[in-house]
């Protein structure tokens, strides 16, 4: 079985995430989903809250794991015994970055592949940061994020 390992810091998880998830897990026998976390980042929700909302989101999935860890997400990977990484893009703009990370990734472990997924065209305007706008402002969620999710940003900002 090939586990893809798929990083990120899910702040909240959203519909956009979940497309790459699925869509991953029909490519890969196991699909690990990797809370990265970074103690000097500031996050709406903190790592407990981040993990159970990601496992809420994703229990449909039965492929479909979640971790996490603080630390390089590259080395994590190679921890594992995977050799696949997954990127979702949502636009250009994401692409050259992803693209300078999966370059300096291959410097520190050449027998790890990124793999990108574009994020699908409905779901390509969704971030976490528009989704957490959004919940201020108390404005529609539904279309955005998983219902657990949205629960929680409807609670953190009533």
């Amino acid at each position: 079985m090939t586990l893809a390992v798929f990083p990120g810091s899910f702040d909240p998880i959203t519909r956009g995430h979940i497309d790459i998830i699925e869509r991953a897990s029909h490519a890969f026998g196991e699909v690990r989903v990797l809370l990265v976390h970074n103690s000097k980042k500031q996050t709406l929700f903190n790592v407990e809250e981040r993990l159970q909302l990601i496992k809420e989101s994703i229990s449909h999935l039965p492929h479909v794991t979640v971790d996490s860890y603080e630390g390089l997400t590259v080395q994590y990977v190679k921890q594992q015994g995977s050799r696949a990484m997954i990127r979702g893009l949502r636009g250009s703009s994401d692409f050259d970055y992803e693209m300078q990370v999966a370059s300096i990734n291959r410097q520190f472990a050449p027998e790890v592949e990124t793999y990108f997924l574009a994020t699908s065209a409905e779901l390509a305007f969704i971030s976490s940061t528009i989704v957490k706008e959004a919940a201020k402002y108390k404005q529609p969620l539904t279309k955005l994020v998983p219902e657990a999710v949205e629960k929680a940003l409807i609670a953190t900002y009533s």
